[in-house]
Parts: C-alpha cells; structure tokens; sequence
C-alpha cells in the first residue's frame, strides 16, 4: 500500500530517530489465551537465527558489519526468542480529538495520533512484532486483531486513514467486552488527550486483568500556555457547552487547575501500573515515543 497522501507516510528522518525506539513490557509477554504457551520469532535476540536483506527503518545496531565488508551488500542478523511481543494500538476518535491549535490549524490531536500510530507501527514491524488497532469513537470500537508484517500494517493505516474525530467512546461494558479479545500480556498503547471520563478507569482495568499498559496523552501548546487575550467563547467539544470568559481572568486559574488534573491523572495511573507520557502537538511527532520507550542503552529524549 502506497501511504502518500494518507498523511501516514514517514520522513527518514523520522524513521532514523525510530532506531531510538524499542517496545519491552516489564515482565515475560505468555503467548495465547491462556499464557502457557511459548512461541519462536526472529527479531532482536541472543541466539542467532539468520541473515535477511537490509530494509528503510532496520536498526543499525542489527547490520553485520563484516559481511558488509566483505559482500558489500548489507544484512540484518536475526534471533531466535520466545514470547513475541502482541502491541495493540488504541486510538481515541472521540470529537475532542479534532481540537488544533490556532498557530497550525490543519493539525489536530487525530492527526497527531495517526503519526504516532504509524511511528509505532514502523518500529513493530521492524522488530517483527504482532500488532494491532483498537479505534474508539462515535459510540462504537473498531478492532484489527494483531497479525505481523507490512500486510497488517497497511489494513491498520487504511483504517486510520477512514477514521474521523466524532462522538465518545462506547459505554463501559463495550469497552470491556472489546477488551477481552486482548491477549493477556500484550502491550497496549492508548493514543489518546485521555479527557474521555471511561478512560483512566478502563486502563486500570486492562493492567489489572494481565496486559501492559501505557497511554501517550496528546495535548495542544494552547492547553500547556493559555496564550489567550481578552473575551473568549469556549466549547466543550463532546459536550457542546460553550461559556464566555475573559482571558486575563481566568489564565492563572486554569493553568494552576490543569498543572493539578495533569499531576492527578499521573499519580492515578502510576497507582494502577500504566505508563503515562505526555504528547504536545508542537513537539516532535515521535519524541513522545522516544520516551515511552527507549531502546536498551538509549538515553530517553
């Protein structure tokens, strides 16, 4: 699949600094429904497997040098391990998620999101790991079971090319009923402003029932600065309520109320072991990520 056009597409640049990226859980992912079956996959390992062709996006540190020199080709070395990772995606296209900021106004949270989700992808198909995509919005979630290669990616980005920033998330037993096609020990990555009042207990719940859980949360500069003068007139996206406030008034108590909800909702999710690291829509597209999740031997950005 062609991803030009879909807004999917990434600089090599982007996927350079991806090579700063690894997806780990905390402790042995089990394999299958019941967690009591080891499987065999290539990728990043101790017991060398073989030689493939290098491609965009392969990890430096998995070329063999030497038979570059002496082939002038390049190889990627693969390992054998067990319990190949399972990373599902999940991606709020709740209304909130259409928010911009007025200094880019093509750019919204969903837009953010997408990148994200395909920067996580690139480095789960470069560790020939399982993935998938959760979608939750307009009242109903969409699932792409977790497969491997670039055939899963390109069902996945199709998907996220269709997706819209409507509605809210479906009810909680929805989301529970989805939930549990999640295969306990699987990493699952909630790409999401996590303004939708199920999300922070949902999360909980999946880290309490046997999955790994993080959440990038996609935030505007205009939310981190308040860089606002004078009369306002502010919507709640997903409710539809406006009110009308005077900027100067209300800046010191907003930034003081959303450094508090922010610092809140951190020391939550630490409580319940989710993994929480904020996006702002000025930042770098893959920053974030670096964070969350860096390679072994990498600092994080």
């Amino acid at each position: 699949m062609d991803l030009s056009g879909t807004g999917l597409e990434l600089s090599p640049e982007v996927r350079a600094r991806l090579a700063g990226v690894a997806f780990r859980t905390r402790a042995p992912a089990p394999v299958g429904p019941l967690g009591r079956q080891l499987s065999r996959a290539r990728g990043a390992g101790l017991e060398f497997a073989q030689y493939r062709g290098y491609v965009p996006g392969d990890a430096p540190r998995q070329l063999d040098w030497k038979l570059y020199a002496r082939s002038d080709r390049l190889f990627v070395r693969e390992s054998e391990r067990d319990s190949p990772l399972s990373l599902v995606l999940v991606l709020d296209a709740s209304a909130s998620m259409a928010q911009v900021d007025q200094a880019r106004p093509s750019w919204s949270r969903l837009h953010a999101a997408r990148r994200l989700a395909a920067c996580a992808m690139e480095v789960a198909l470069r560790e020939d790991e399982r993935f998938g995509l959760l979608t939750l919005g307009d009242g109903v979630a969409q699932f792409v079971p977790p497969a491997a290669g670039r055939a899963q990616r390109d069902r996945c980005s199709l998907a996220l090319a269709r997706l819209a920033a409507r509605g809210r998330w479906p009810d909680a037993a929805a989301l529970d009923a989805v939930a549990a096609r999640i295969e306990p020990g699987a990493l699952v990555l909630l790409l999401g402003d996590l303004f939708e009042p199920l999300a922070a207990d949902w999360l909980a719940r999946l880290a309490a029932a046997g999955r790994e859980v993080a959440a990038l949360r996609i935030l505007t500069a205009e939310e981190r600065d308040f860089p606002f003068r004078g009369p306002l007139r502010l919507q709640d996206a997903e409710s539809g309520d406006w009110r009308e406030v005077e900027a100067e008034t209300v800046r010191d108590g907003y930034l003081d109320a959303f450094a508090t909800a922010r610092g809140a909702l951190a020391l939550r999710l630490a409580a319940a072991r989710v993994r929480l690291e904020e996006h702002w829509l000025d930042a770098p597209e893959d920053a974030a990520l670096r964070r969350l999740f860096p390679a072994p031997g990498v600092r994080a950005a």
